[in-house]
């Protein structure tokens, strides 16, 4: 069986470092707020080419917070992406914002930014890109608009750590920017884990006060903040695995450019790399309007394989009757978004996996009778 992901295989190589790192934690007797995230944070940040790192609790926080800091007036508007994850729509709901939803480019996955200009009314205050997949967005365009708006912009970088536009590192665009650790993530801890990056002192002085209860100083609260803090186990494991991270992602390439050369062009493949393009393949998608057959003939097959995502969010239950922009989710007319909800097919890329698993998942889809 080639499965999709094990946790426990794709960190095995960095096993003994992680051992070492959680005893070191243990030992300390030091969890929340210590040395671990503040080691991480300066790591990340140089990583990523930013001044500042805010280690929290997940990436919806990181998203959330980020919103946060603004305090934008209630029933604000922000733009973005149609066929995102839900929690990027979430964190906008979550600070009584309003999202908006802008349908994608189907060659990229990515917000269309054609189509982000249409959204815009006196209500809009942010546009939130989301880097699909690892595929960077075309940021250009976006950068444009938002100084013709003015219009704060925060990037989704959940699925993209280490993506580049233009050689510059995704998270390094826009004003404040959300990063998730989840374990899948090519940088993923043992559990639950964001951060967020931004060059603007004020914002991370800020953000660092609303994670901890909107405090600096303990039982001094300056701020209405939560609780959303990088614990240190976690802080000194994504330390490990941070310096292998351009590793992962090389391997994966190296997987994705197979499926790129050898897989049938019956299949809709991702766009590959171009001058201004470095995607890391945190998912490998393909389309297909027999996605359901393939899926079932793979796993028949020994292949396991995941959707990303079956339902589009403006079809989820939670959001019935929800409106935004005066329209009603459910009767939005999203057609690029809902043809990529129903047809996307995500295939085994995990760092785990050798080029003999991919090149058998190839030869597998290769033979099926599309």
């Amino acid at each position: 069986m080639i499965e999709y992901e094990n946790l426990k295989l794709l960190n095995a190589p960095f096993q003994k470092e992680i051992e070492e790192a959680v005893l070191r934690v243990s030992q300390s007797g030091w969890f929340i707020l210590g040395k671990e995230l503040e080691t991480f944070e300066s790591e990340f940040a140089s990583f990523n080419g930013n001044q500042f790192c805010v280690g929290v609790a997940s990436g919806l926080d990181a998203l959330a917070l980020s919103l946060k800091y603004y305090d934008f007036p209630e029933g604000m508007e922000v733009i973005v992406p149609a066929n995102t994850y839900i929690a990027t729509i979430l964190s906008i709901m979550q600070n009584g914002l309003k999202p908006v939803l802008v349908e994608p480019s189907l060659d990229t996955y990515n917000i269309n930014p054609e189509k982000i200009k249409d959204k815009i009314t006196n209500k809009t205050c942010a546009i939130m890109v989301v880097h699909l997949y690892g595929r960077p967005c075309e940021m250009d365009p976006i950068l444009g608009i938002c100084q013709e708006h003015d219009l704060v912009l925060i990037e989704d970088c959940a699925q993209a750590h280490g993506a580049k536009y233009k050689g510059k590192k995704v998270g390094t665009f826009g004003h404040v920017n959300a990063f998730s650790f989840y374990p899948t993530k090519n940088l993923g801890a043992f559990g639950d884990a964001g951060a967020i990056v931004t060059d603007d002192p004020e914002i991370a002085n800020k953000v660092r006060k609303l994670r901890n209860y909107g405090s600096s100083v303990k039982y001094y609260n300056e701020f209405v903040g939560m609780n959303s803090r990088l614990d240190e186990m976690q802080a000194a494991i994504l330390s490990v695995k941070l310096k292998h991270l351009n590793q992962i992602n090389l391997h994966k390439k190296e997987l994705a450019r197979l499926y790129q050369e050898r897989l049938s062009n019956h299949y809709w493949k991702p766009l590959v790399d171009d001058d201004s393009i470095y995607q890391v393949h945190h998912i490998y998608p393909i389309r297909t309007e027999k996605r359901d057959q393939l899926k079932t003939y793979l796993l028949e097959n020994g292949i396991k394989t995941e959707i990303h995502y079956p339902v589009p969010p403006h079809k989820q239950l939670a959001f019935t009757n929800y409106k935004s922009n005066e329209n009603e989710f459910h009767l939005l007319s999203l057609p690029i978004s809902e043809e990529i909800h129903a047809t996307e097919l995500s295939l085994p890329i995990s760092y785990f996996h050798t080029k003999e698993d991919i090149n058998t998942v190839i030869d597998v889809m290769n033979r099926w009778q599309v």
